[in-house]
């Protein structure tokens, strides 16, 4: 499946430091790449049925940094994302709507990548789509099968039988809890909450996963080697990352409600199929509240990028005020966000345009110290108010300074 057109990147002379990110699982900020010169990153996609809220836009834009930072510091950047264009919450909200599923996830997924083009989100050289995956899916299940990992529960409203993951089956490279360090009273709790199924009967474990869902009537599915059926959840990204990457990838990225049971299942899913940890570190986006609660399609209590270019908001501006903030951070949109963005984009373009008095003795140290925020940890805050502080010191705008904020923080001046 096509991505989105790539925004310019600007070379800049030199290499930024190589950056560090905070690792859920090992609880401080680690190098992913591990001082190879290659980096693979894997962030799970959306699911199609809903416009592109400020939520995702600002785990898409934490992750495009992580890549930006990278290819700065030199490395090679192999980059996969997937879409999950066939799923419960999908083929719910079409048949709310009396509409194709395969239409609204089309028409969704187009609503996305022109969102990601406005926000210049350098585009995954692998888009996967979860329906051009399935028999890779089918063949993974049929081996978790095969290799004790799996086993089948009957249904009554299915010919076939759907098929579960043991979680109690450790290998050498996942054993539950590892990834998520949750209790197991709060992991139950979370798995009802994000599509999992702890009150299904025949199971051996109310936190097993389902990795594929046989048949049903008014479903899509597909016919396999498991018979008709469609994937559950987690695995398609294992098998994903694990095809497009190779294993174990730099960095699994995506919000942190993601961390259970979707980012633990998958780090199961990905051991179990290659005896391989799935990531070198897991990283996590801070949820973004609206009106009091964080911003969900469930809510729906959504601020979508589409919403905001549509009032005539400048896509640089709503890129600067998330930037604004740590990508880890829980924190709350307000109206104010995006006029405090809009003010400083003003002022920036200003100074670029030569509007400022200014001189250029030290733009090389500005330079320096937004490729080591960046590098920090994705410390955009502190690039954001280094060019804060160096325009307000008369800093010239040097044309390396300006390719360098248009590299790192992709934000294009003048």
């Amino acid at each position: 499946m096509r991505a989105w057109e790539a925004p310019s990147v600007p070379s800049v002379p030199g290499t930024g430091p190589r950056p560090v990110v905070h690792d859920t699982a090992a609880g401080r900020p680690v190098d992913p790449t591990r001082g190879d010169e290659r980096a693979t990153l894997y962030v799970c996609g959306i699911t199609p049925y809903d416009a592109t809220h400020l939520g995702h836009a600002a785990t898409y834009l934490a992750f495009d940094t992580l890549l930006r930072a990278w290819r700065d510091a030199g490395l090679d950047v192999d980059y996969a994302q997937n879409t999950t264009d066939v799923d419960d919450p999908l083929l719910e909200r079409a048949a709310r709507d009396g509409v194709d599923w395969r239409e609204l996830a089309a028409s969704q997924i187009d609503l996305f990548r022109r969102d990601m083009e406005a926000l210049r989100i350098v585009p995954p050289d692998e888009y996967v789509a979860v329906t051009e995956e399935v028999e890779r899916v089918a063949e993974a299940v049929a081996f978790l099968q095969e290799t004790g990992y799996a086993y089948d529960v009957p249904t009554d409203d299915s010919e076939g039988d759907d098929v579960y993951f043991d979680v109690h089956r450790p290998t050498e490279a996942w054993a539950l809890g590892d990834e998520s360090r949750l209790d197991r009273e709060t992991m139950l709790a979370l798995s009802a909450e994000r599509g999992g199924d702890p009150e299904r009967p025949g199971k051996r474990d109310p936190l097993d996963p389902l990795l594929w869902r046989a048949a049903r009537d008014g479903e899509p599915s597909w016919d396999t080697e498991l018979g008709p059926g469609r994937p559950g959840w987690h695995i398609e990204c294992s098998v994903i990352a694990g095809d497009k990457l190779g294993l174990p990838i730099s960095v699994q990225g995506g919000g942190s409600d993601l961390v259970f049971p979707h980012h633990e299942m998958s780090a199961g899913h990905a051991a179990a199929l290659a005896h391989q940890p799935l990531a070198s570190a897991f990283v996590h986006t801070g949820m973004i509240a609206y009106q009091g609660s964080k911003i969900s399609k469930s809510l729906g209590n959504l601020v979508t990028v589409r919403g905001l270019l549509d009032e005539g908001a400048d896509p640089r501006a709503i890129r600067l005020a998330l930037l604004s903030h740590r990508y880890s951070d829980d924190w709350e949109w307000f109206a104010g966000e995006l006029e405090s963005a809009a003010r400083r984009l003003a002022t920036w373009d200003d100074w670029a345009a030569g509007r400022t008095p200014s001189h250029a003795d030290d733009a090389a140290d500005v330079i320096a110290r937004i490729r080591a925020r960046v590098a920090d940890d994705l410390d955009t805050p502190g690039a954001v108010a280094a060019v804060d502080t160096a325009i307000a010191g008369g800093t010239a705008a040097t044309p390396d300074l300006v390719d360098v904020i248009d590299a790192l923080l992709g934000i294009r001046l003048g």
